[in-house]
C-alpha cells in the first residue's frame, strides 16, 4: 500500500476525544503507509501521539454563533491543503464539504455515525417543537441525499442499522467499547461491598436526559443511610442552566465533588475518577433518542469491575445480569433501603471482567474494512 493520508473531522468534537483521536486515529495510524490527520474543536493536543498521528484544532466558536458556519470554509480549506485519500466524517455537519472535495479529488468518504442526529433532535428537548421537527426533516434529507456518494458508514450503535434506511449494506458497527490505557491490568473480581464506604461516580456528559439531578437525589438518600457515603461527579456540561442548578443543588453537600462542569475534562482523569470509586451511577432518564444504546461509560465501568446502579432498560439489565455487573433500579422512586441492603449483600463481576467490552475486537473489523477501502 502506497503511503496514503486520512483525514478524520468533527466540527464540535475536540480534537483529542476519545473515539476520533484514541480509538479510530490511534488504530489507522497501525496501518503501514499511513498517516492519520485529525481536524476538530480546539482542545490541548495529546502528547503521547502516535508519529503518524497529526492535530488541526479548526475550529474555535460558541455553539451558536456565525463562527459555526465560518468553520466549513476553513475544514474545506484544510481538505484543499491536506490533499486527504480518504475522509472519516464524524458529524453530519461536515458531510457536504467533504463531499465537494471527494467530487474534485480521487477521495473516499466514510461517514461515522456517531449519534442518530436526527432523532436526538426530534426526541429531546433541546429546541421548540416546530423547530425541532424542521431541523431533524432538514438533517435526514442531507443525509439520505447525500448517502450514496458515502463509500461506507460506520455505526457507534448496533440499532442505527434499523434506525437509518439510506444505509443499505454499506455499513460496519464499531461499537464505543474501551480502549485501555498502557499499563492497564483487569482489576480483581468477584467484587464486594459489604464493608466499603460508597464511593459514587456520576462520569461523561453533565445534563438532564443523562439524570445528574436523579444521581444527585439517590446519593443524598444513600448519603442520609450511611453518612459516608460520597459522590463524585466528573464531566462537561453544556447547557448553562443546566450547569447553575447542579451547581445550586450541590452546594453545601460537601460529600459531593464536581470536577469539570463548565470545562472539559481529559479522558484521563475520568478514568482515574472510575478507579476511586466502587459504584457507577448510570440514571439515564428514558427516551427514544438513548434507549437502545449502550452508553460508552458502561463499557468503562465494566472493564474496571465497577458496580453499576443502571436505570431499568432491557438492553442494559440483559448485560447486567449475564456478567453480574450491577442492580436496575427506578431512578424515580428509588427505594434507598432496599438498595442499600442489594449493593451490600450481592457479590459483583464473579464471572470476571467481561471481555467483549474492548476495543480490540472493533479495531479489528475497523483494519479490515479501511485496508479495503483504501485499496
Amino acid at each position: 500500500m502506497s503511503e496514503k493520508r486520512i483525514l478524520i473531522a468533527s466540527l464540535l468534537k475536540p480534537i483529542n476525544d476519545t473515539r476520533m483521536y484514541e480509538k479510530l486515529a490511534v488504530s489507522l495510524s497501525k496501518l503501514p503507509g499511513v498517516q492519520v490527520h485529525v481536524c476538530g474543536y480546539e482542545a490541548p493536543t495529546p502528547t503521547n501521539a502516535p508519529a503518524a498521528v497529526s492535530f488541526h484544532p479548526a475550529f474555535r466558536f460558541s455553539r451558536l454563533s456565525f463562527g459555526r458556519a465560518k468553520a466549513q470554509a476553513a475544514y474545506y480549506k484544510l481538505l484543499q491543503e491536506l490533499q486527504p485519500d480518504l475522509v472519516i466524517a464524524c458529524t453530519h455537519e461536515l458531510l457536504l464539504a467533504s463531499h465537494l472535495y471527494c467530487r474534485q479529488h480521487n477521495c473516499k468518504m466514510v461517514y461515522d455515525v456517531q449519534e442518530n442526529f436526527s432523532l436526538n433532535i426530534r426526541a429531546q428537548d433541546n429546541y421548540p417543537p416546530l423547530l425541532k421537527q424542521a431541523m431533524a426533516f432538514g438533517l435526514r434529507n442531507i443525509e439520505k441525499g447525500l448517502s450514496g456518494h458515502i463509500s461506507h458508514f460506520l455505526l457507534a450503535e448496533r440499532s442505527y442499522a434499523e434506525e437509518l434506511p439510506f444505509l443499505g449494506n454499506r455499513y460496519t458497527v464499531i461499537e464505543n467499547k474501551y480502549k485501555p490505557a498502557a499499563g492497564y491490568t483487569p482489576p480483581a473480581t468477584p467484587v464486594m461491598l459489604q464493608h466499603d464506604s460508597l464511593r459514587l461516580l456520576y462520569s461523561g456528559t453533565i445534563g438532564r436526559l443523562y439524570g445528574i439531578f436523579e444521581a444527585i437525589a439517590v446519593a443524598e438518600q444513600l448519603h442520609q443511610l450511611q453518612p459516608h457515603t460520597t459522590l463524585t461527579i466528573i464531566g462537561y456540561c453544556a447547557d448553562k442552566a443546566t450547569y447553575q442548578e447542579v451547581l445550586q443543588q450541590v452546594q453545601h453537600k460537601p460529600f459531593i465533588s464536581l470536577i469539570g462542569g463548565s470545562r472539559l475534562v481529559p479522558h484521563e482523569q475520568i478514568i482515574a475518577a472510575i478507579e476511586e470509586s466502587n459504584i457507577g451511577l448510570l440514571p439515564y432518564q428514558p427516551n427514544e433518542s438513548t434507549f437502545r444504546c449502550i452508553p460508552t461509560k458502561l463499557y468503562e465501568y465494566a472493564a474496571h469491575a465497577l458496580p453499576m446502579l443502571v436505570q431499568h432498560n432491557p438492553l442494559w439489565h440483559a448485560f447486567l445480569q449475564q456478567h453480574q455487573a450491577g442492580v436496575s433500579i427506578d431512578y424515580i422512586r428509588p427505594d434507598s433501603l432496599q438498595l442499600l441492603q442489594k449493593i451490600r449483600n450481592l457479590q459483583f463481576y464473579e464471572p470476571g471482567v467481561p471481555a467483549g467490552v474492548f476495543w480490540e475486537s472493533e479495531e479489528t473489523k475497523l483494519f479490515q474494512l479501511i485496508k479495503g477501502i483504501l485499496t
